[in-house]
């Protein structure tokens, strides 16, 4: 597509299509103008998406609070929560159109799952040399995990506990173990998570006692608030517990009685829309990012793609990709 590019002009040169989900349980393929891009703008050509099973899961089924609707909208969001709603953060396409230094790159972009978009420059980070962008649609989990690391504050020859062996959680964990000295337990109930975790050198158990007690760093990242009573009777004293899960409307009970005072323990939230404040001053998000793409440049992330649809039959197959629990990072391609 060879497109002259004018300043203030806005004339449509395409029709794109993009998943919406019109009302709670319910998805379907919607027709979308696409508008020539202006200066500092560029066209993305979507070549693969990828579905964050647990945060599309809860906007998929109505359970993002009315407190949340203003944090909750993803960048290039189309519609209003509850519904309807275009939602989605993980798109890997070609630059088409646009900026002259751009088209033919390939780019990430928090987008919606759409096959064809317009969007601002400084919206496209583009892919560093070996990663493949089939890859690169683990960019958001992976820039979330890295958040979540610094959140921790984990420190060389820490015993590390991480809940959830899903997409964020096994990165957590991969991230955490190359920090030198650290000794990381990845638990999960799923037994069926070990031939994935030992691809990347992680020891998974299926429950944390048996790996010992007195964590000094505990993350739960398994979207069970279980998981994160258990993190407190495997805590150390002065331990720092992050919880990294998101459960929308679901409240949660904890046991905070006990030792849990007398333990001196400490719980953070972990989010991914906020720079923890030791890195705030020196890494705005867009360094961020570009280094959560070049920490993906390893061959053996690919184990996080559990699956993978083509674009054309997404509507009819998402609300399966979403109940399966066996789905870690499932890709789409267009």
């Amino acid at each position: 597509m060879n497109l002259e590019v004018r300043s203030g002009e806005r004339r449509n040169v395409a029709k794109g299509r993009a998943l919406w989900f019109p009302a709670a349980g319910i998805c379907q393929m919607r027709d979308e103008p696409v508008s020539a891009p202006v200066e500092g703008q560029a066209l993305v050509r979507t070549q693969f998406s990828g579905i964050s099973r647990g945060t599309e899961n809860l906007v998929f089924h109505g359970h993002v609070p009315e407190t949340e609707f203003e944090r909750m909208r993803s960048p290039h969001m189309g519609g209003e929560f509850p519904f309807p709603v275009k939602y989605g953060y993980s798109t890997v396409g070609r630059v088409e159109a646009g900026e002259a230094s751009l088209i033919g790159k390939t780019v990430f972009c928090l987008h919606p799952h759409q096959d064809v978009f317009v969007v601002e420059t400084g919206a496209l980070t583009v892919l560093p040399e070996g990663l493949p962008s089939g890859r690169g649609v683990l960019a958001a989990n992976m820039e979330t995990a890295l958040n979540i690391v610094w959140d921790a504050a984990i420190l060389p020859g820490d015993r590390v506990a991480v809940f959830g062996a899903g997409v964020v959680g096994t990165l957590v964990a991969f991230l955490a173990s190359q920090i030198a000295g650290t000794d990381v337990v990845l638990i999960d109930k799923v037994s069926d998570r070990l031939p994935l975790a030992g691809s990347l050198g992680l020891t998974l158990v299926s429950d944390g006692g048996a790996a010992g007690s007195e964590f000094d760093m505990l993350i739960n990242a398994s979207g069970a608030s279980e998981a994160l009573a258990r993190a407190i009777d495997l805590a150390g004293h002065e331990a720092r517990i992050v919880e990294a899960s998101w459960y929308g409307d679901r409240p949660v009970s904890l046991p905070l009685g006990g030792a849990f005072h007398a333990r001196r323990l400490t719980i953070v939230s972990s989010q991914v829309g906020s720079v923890p404040p030791s890195r705030r001053a020196r890494w705005p998000f867009a360094r961020r990012l570009a280094k959560a793409l070049e920490l993906l440049r390893d061959d053996r992330l690919d184990a996080l793609i559990s699956g993978e649809t083509a674009f054309s039959e997404l509507d009819k197959a998402y609300p399966a990709i979403l109940a399966d629990p066996d789905t870690l990072c499932h890709r789409i391609h267009y």
